[in-house]
């Protein structure tokens, strides 16, 4: 049961702990994707230019472990949260999220760096499955696609403001406020969960841990869904290399003059000698905003279509986004790749969490889907350190970041083509 009015539709249908829950999500992500557009840069710029000059190996350790968490922890976080309280769980989330943050902020050694970060990590990943949760909870059958909408919004555009405003003017002042500002932005959704959030209503019974422990097992002996999360994963290799291995390239080889001169000239329209700069934070920007701007159009004209050659299509299109990086350090060709991996992303990820829910057995649909997001332990578990040691390899020892790119898409080949042999001798009957 839930408490939306029956009598009403549309962004009014939406219970007061809707909108609460998509506010907290707006400044968890928001802050998240802050840090993340550029922490890799941070890490390992050198200490006379305010980073501190990390090595990249050292870094890709760093990021094959954070981001991991965040997609492991979830299958044990929600679960607690059943048992202990959607509220109690926000407050532990928001509060060691916060230390994190604030603690690297103050931090300069790897070992405190690591640690703070792993703080932070472990707070996002009690937070993220209160929130989806939360979001079931106060919906039904009838605005549920719509909030869910609002709330993958909410997600990118915080991954979008926060990056293009807030990053490059904190970074000005010091790269430490920018966590400063994060530990800010999720500390202060705690005044919101005390005074504004209410426990939303819990399932009479709820599974305790060794029964999801049971769920892994169960899951794991399914050697398709298995096997078709560890190929999906290779797509997703590509996607985490967005928050290292690119960041450091635009660092080190990109000239983005011409996309500078054709932004400032727009922006000279309305203020006076404006001198913006692409810098690391706008990947993130241009990942985010190309989400925004065509999701809804993506998303039109492919859902009528098989979710598995969708996927085939969407990885192809990132595998060809990163495949661009190779053949030109030009400015505009740069931003087109990243564009074009933006739209194989939004192509496929969408039509893999449709096809997880073709493929599970009838009765464990939800299970299926909740383990899912294994993809992403997968990908980023191999996709930081890989990156890091790729990049010392072609780019740093040898100068020729395009050797860097053309292995990576071909892992993007690879997985289209395990996804066609998937698709022709292991594809559940449907």
């Amino acid at each position: 049961m839930n408490s939306t009015p029956a009598n009403k539709s549309g962004f009014k249908s939406f219970p007061r702990n809707f909108w609460t829950a998509i506010v907290m999500e707006f400044f968890e992500r928001g802050s998240y994707y802050g840090v993340m557009s550029v922490l890799s840069v941070y890490l390992v710029t050198s200490v006379g230019d305010g980073g501190l000059g990390f090595s990249k190996e050292g870094v890709g350790v760093i990021k094959s472990t954070i981001t991991p968490l965040l997609y492991l922890l979830p299958i044990l976080s929600g679960a607690l949260a059943d048992r202990f309280g959607y509220r109690r769980t926000l407050m532990m989330a928001f509060t060691v999220m916060s230390a994190g943050y604030f603690f690297t902020s103050l931090s300069s050694s790897y070992v405190l760096v690591f640690m703070s970060l792993i703080l932070m990590a472990i707070g996002a990943g009690f937070f993220k499955p209160v929130i989806s949760g939360t979001i079931a909870r106060v919906t039904d059958e009838g605005n549920s696609g719509l909030g869910f909408g609002i709330f993958y919004w909410s997600i990118n555009l915080g991954a979008f403001i926060f990056p293009l405003i807030l990053v490059p003017f904190l970074k000005g002042i010091g790269w430490n406020y920018i966590f400063i500002m994060a530990a800010v932005g999720t500390g202060s959704m705690l005044l919101l969960n005390l005074f504004v959030y209410k426990e939303p209503p819990r399932p009479a019974n709820t599974k305790p841990l060794a029964e999801v422990l049971k769920g892994i097992l169960l899951v794991l002996k399914d050697y398709r869904f298995v096997l078709m999360i560890v190929i999906y994963s290779g797509f997703w290799i590509l996607y985490f290399q967005m928050f290292d291995t690119i960041l450091w390239y635009l660092t080190d080889y990109m000239d983005m003059t011409p996309v500078n001169n054709a932004i400032n000239s727009f922006l000279g329209l309305f203020v006076s000698n404006p001198s913006w700069k692409f810098e690391a934070e706008h990947v993130t920007v241009v990942n985010a905003g190309a989400i925004i701007a065509l999701q809804l159009l993506v998303s039109s004209i492919v859902k009528k279509t098989p979710a598995l050659p969708t996927m085939i299509t969407g990885i192809a299109l990132g595998t060809l986004g990163m495949g661009i990086l190779a053949i030109s350090t030009y400015a505009w060709v740069f931003v087109a790749g990243l564009i074009i991996f933006s739209i194989g992303e939004m192509t496929a990820h969408p039509k893999f969490i449709s096809y997880i829910g073709l493929i599970a057995p009838p009765d464990k649909k939800a299970l299926y889907l909740g383990y899912s997001f294994l993809y992403g332990v997968i990908g980023s578990g191999i996709g930081g350190i890989l990156g890091a040691t790729l990049y010392v390899k072609f780019v740093d020892g040898m100068g020729r970041p395009g050797l860097l790119w053309f292995i990576f898409s071909m892992i993007g080949v690879a997985t289209i083509i395990g996804l066609l042999l998937y698709n022709r001798y292991l594809k559940p009957r449907q």
